[in-house]
């Protein structure tokens, strides 16, 4: 079985023919106005590709969760303004996925040009679970290309979403692998195929059930599985801790308890905070206190108190495991960065990975929104993923069916 990448596509001829491409520019917005524009940037380098090489091409993309149908809350046009801003080349936009305006401007469009379709989720065929009708908007979207079209997956953060233009299309046109794909696709190997020792992993984030699957896969690869955020206070409440009003899933203690017990099994150490950051409600303005894990009910604030960021001795002894590791995969911030007061631990896992001789790699979403926000840039690591979700899915050992359908 072997995938075709972009190289194969254009040693086979783009000049004057139509590429469809499937790139993510579901970008934060505040305002209209995007937050974070790392995923417009990563979609450029192979746009630009089939750009120089005279292509007719045609974007693809969605927007956050429009429900189906035009919401202009969910409108790329500010994406695509800003797409136009960073490209060196001219971009161009269609106000519907396969209506009259997408069919008169892929018409029109010139050889070595770049139209981009709106949200396509505003079609309700895009995400249905009718394999019939995803199908036929595969179909429209094909003959957007005319007679000799071709398709590029260049979106890794829907690879793992069974979706019309992620999935279907490719079984309408010959399908190739965008450069960001093969590229996040490599990284991802890289961390479950005889990853260099030692493997030091850091998750974070709010739940811990959103991570399960990640930690039964990655224990058994991993030397240290370093744990923060949010989900941190159900495993120290696994440990009999009490953690006040910090955010708590007691149904997933028991298997927390598990994990505990059988990382000794196979060679994996979990390393948890010491002291964590206490406050008296979440809020940037809050008043903080910094206590032991075990005596987190002894903060000024009693039971009350609420955990937002692993505390100093914690970030040390996070920064000193990462120093060590060869091989350093990061998913999840270490409290709520957003807040200054309770972005430390997170920037402190941040620096020692850009400080690290080792591979390291920030796992997309929050993470990735966190390094930028907290003044750090893509060179700092070894690989930012542009895809949070896929990523995780990836190295739970799912099967991502816009990858499969990329097999020949």
């Amino acid at each position: 079985m072997t995938v075709q990448t972009l190289s194969d596509l254009i040693s086979d001829g783009v000049d004057g023919r139509y590429v469809l491409v499937r790139s993510d520019l579901n970008v934060p917005l505040d305002d209209g106005r995007v937050t974070d524009d790392g995923r417009i940037r990563a979609s450029i380098p192979t746009l630009q590709t089939l750009v120089e090489h005279g292509a007719k091409v045609i974007v693809m993309a969605h927007l956050g969760r429009p429900k189906g149908k035009p919401d202009e809350k969910y409108s790329l046009r500010p994406a695509v303004d800003r797409l136009d801003e960073l490209a060196p080349f001219a971009v161009e936009f269609a106000d519907d996925v396969v209506g009259d305006s997408a069919r008169e401007r892929a018409g029109a469009l010139a050889s070595g040009s770049v139209l981009v379709l709106q949200n396509i989720r505003f079609d309700p065929r895009e995400t249905s679970k009718d394999d019939a009708e995803r199908q036929a908007l595969a179909a429209e979207l094909a003959s957007l290309t005319g007679g000799n079209g071709a398709y590029v997956d260049d979106a890794f953060g829907a690879v793992h979403r069974k979706h019309a233009s992620v999935y279907d299309i490719a079984e309408v046109l010959p399908a190739y692998e965008g450069d960001l794909v093969h590229t996040e696709v490599q990284v991802l190997k890289r961390l479950t195929e005889n990853p260099e020792k030692p493997y030091v992993v850091v998750l974070g984030g709010s739940k811990v059930s959103d991570k399960l699957a990640v930690i039964e896969n990655l224990m058994a690869r991993a030397d240290y599985l370093l744990v923060g955020g949010g989900m941190v206070f159900t495993f120290l409440a696994a440990q009999g801790y009490k953690v006040g009003a910090s955010l708590l899933e007691a149904d997933q203690i028991e298997n927390v308890k598990g994990y505990l017990s059988r990382a000794k099994e196979v060679g994996c150490e979990f390393v948890l905070p010491t002291d964590i950051v206490v406050a008296d409600k979440f809020a940037a303005d809050a008043d903080v206190d910094t206590v032991p894990a075990n005596a987190m009910e002894d903060s000024r604030f009693g039971a009350s108190g609420i955990g937002l960021d692993i505390g100093p001795e914690s970030a040390d002894a996070f920064a000193e495991h990462i120093g060590k590791g060869r091989t350093i995969f990061w998913n999840g911030p270490m409290g709520v960065f957003e807040f200054e007061a309770f972005a430390n631990g997170t920037r402190a896992v941040a620096r020692a990975l850009k400080d690290s001789s080792g591979f390291s790699v920030v796992g997309g979403g929050d993470s990735a929104a966190a390094v930028r926000k907290l003044g750090f840039s893509e060179a700092d690591f070894g690989h930012i993923s542009t895809g949070g979700g896929a990523s995780l899915e990836y190295l739970e050992g799912k099967a991502l069916p816009g990858l499969t359908v990329l097999d020949k």
